[in-house]
């Protein structure tokens, strides 16, 4: 059974740090996963996703959200099971609810409809 639960969300202030947590079972190491969030009246939004090196052969590959690029870093402890988000220098528009996914397919992919598992999601609240 496929389980992903995120934690670590909270409220902080502009220019703070927050590290988001998901610790998952029931998913390959071979799968990629990543992290999306949803803002009150918006869309999803890919925020970072990162693929295994089962499929890469070397080192992993990650991708970012062009609005995260620089301040977000996302890594993976397969010995642990835990995806995890370091988020850096926030700002109050990064304020949404967190989800962590994983992949099948291996793919290391932005579209939140080539997720096939989910977590049920994590509070960030930046405040100015």
């Amino acid at each position: 059974q496929v389980q992903l639960v995120e934690s670590g969300g909270g409220l902080v202030q502009a220019g703070g740090s927050l590290r988001l947590s998901c610790v998952y079972s029931g998913i390959s190491s071979s799968y990629t996963m990543g992290w999306f969030r949803q803002a009150p009246g918006k869309e999803r939004e890919f925020v970072a996703g990162r693929q295994s090196m089962w499929r890469t052969g070397s080192l992993s590959n990650t991708a970012y959200g062009d609005s995260v690029k620089g301040r977000f870093t996302i890594s993976r402890d397969t010995a642990r099971n835990t995806l995890y988000l370091q988020m850096n220098s926030l700002k109050p528009e990064d304020t949404a609810v967190y989800y962590c996914a994983a992949d099948r397919s291996g793919r290391l992919t932005s579209r939140d409809h080539d997720y096939d598992y989910w977590g049920q999601g994590t509070q960030v609240t930046v405040s100015s």
